[in-house]
């Protein structure tokens, strides 16, 4: 069985939701891969949603929404994407924080810089 990993961010709406698409993409095949927020937003970053579909050819617009972590299941595996917003609260601590910074409303180089970060850890798990 495959181990739960989840990708946690206050508001689900970015960097988890990036992980998520990411994760199902590269590394699917050894685990299973969820996100969640402790909040959600009516949709997932626009931005977001259009760089992953640019670079990795991934609609999160249609595959994936912003969930609360009780919409998921028991991770095995909790990641926090960084504490720059607000660090969320799940219940029990982190198995990681990856400390990544939040690049809503930053520029498309700012985005792809996370985004690279994002890969280099999920293809290092």
């Amino acid at each position: 069985m495959k181990k739960k990993i989840a990708f946690i961010c206050v508001h689900n709406s970015c960097r988890s939701q990036i992980a998520e698409a990411l994760g199902k993409h590269l590394r699917g095949d050894a685990f299973d891969f969820f996100s969640a927020g402790t909040k959600t937003k009516p949709q997932i970053n626009p931005d977001a949603v259009r760089l992953i579909k640019a670079l990795y050819g991934i609609d999160m617009a249609l595959t994936q929404y912003s969930k609360t972590i009780d919409r998921i299941p028991q991770p095995d595996v909790a990641i926090s994407m960084g504490c720059d917003v607000e660090c969320p609260f799940i219940g029990r601590a982190f198995d990681d924080d990856w400390g990544l910074p939040d690049p809503t409303g930053k520029s498309d180089a700012e985005f792809i810089s996370v985004i690279d970060s994002i890969v280099q850890k999920i293809l290092a798990l």
